[in-house]
């Protein structure tokens, strides 16, 4: 047998061996939002959209032994932010301490389909980024920049004081299994919703493992007055200034007017 034959018929083997030994059950996420463009106006006070989709498998992949589990992650712009310390001094509180944190988002809400604590394991739940708890949020710390454990003090009172403002969450149960295949989940925006594009990834997880993956997004975006108003501020900072100011001091001045006692 010729050299050129033997390296063919051992290439072939090869491929053949890759084949056999790919996995059988291969998932694909399928998804949509029901509104892909939230317009802000005067009189807005919150919304909650709807993620829907469905588990796709490969033609002769079979139906999986275990059910699946699935956490979907939103996150809005992303900036930087502080957190302070707050003490009280003889008998007023005052700022002790501060610590920034870069680029985080602005929102941030984690949707599971049942605990996060009872789908995977430590390792993978960290490896992932699954969770709140898990999820990188840098900090500025002297000359350095870094991500520290879930206990931190500063990084456990940013979570707090944002989700009291309904900006970050955790929830349980938020995603429902209509069929086997077939899923939704609610993505709840405050009324105070900051403006700019949300990435939503959704994940779905099989035996405690990685099954499938992908990735859509949506768009918060001001409109009317509101948006004049925060393109004005944006553009002609030193004008919205200007003008701010002699319309407080306008104000001002007919109140003195209209409450003049003779």
């Amino acid at each position: 047998m010729s050299r050129a034959k033997s390296m063919s018929r051992s290439a072939l083997l090869l491929a053949l061996t890759m084949l056999l030994a790919a996995p059988a059950r291969a998932e694909e996420l399928i998804v949509s939002v029901s509104n892909y463009r939230v317009t802000v106006t005067s009189n807005y006070d919150g919304e909650e959209l709807v993620l829907f989709g469905s588990v796709e498998r490969e033609g002769k992949a079979l139906p999986r032994e275990s059910h699946y589990d699935m956490v979907v992650t939103v996150s809005g712009p992303r900036g930087d932010m502080v957190t302070r310390r707050k003490e009280r001094v003889l008998g007023i509180w005052v700022n002790r301490d501060s610590r920034e944190f870069i680029k985080v988002p602005s929102y941030l809400g984690v949707f599971a389909s049942r605990p996060i604590a009872e789908m995977a394991t430590p390792d993978v739940q960290r490896r992932l980024q699954i969770g709140l708890a898990n999820v990188p949020l840098i900090q500025r710390i002297g000359p350095d920049y870094a991500d520290v454990v879930a206990s931190d003090a500063f990084r456990t009172a940013f979570i707090r004081l944002r989700a009291q403002r309904g900006l970050y969450r955790e929830t349980a149960d938020a995603v429902t299994f209509l069929t086997p295949t077939l899923f939704r989940t609610g993505i709840p925006l405050p009324a105070e919703v900051p403006i700019g594009t949300y990435m939503v990834d959704i994940k779905l997880l099989a035996a405690g493992q990685l099954a499938a993956r992908t990735q859509t997004s949506f768009e918060v975006v001001k409109i009317g007055f509101e948006q004049f108003v925060a393109s004005s501020a944006r553009e002609y900072g030193l004008l919205y200034g200007l003008a701010t100011a002699l319309m407080a001091l306008t104000v001002g001045w007919l109140g003195s007017v209209v409450f003049r006692r003779d």
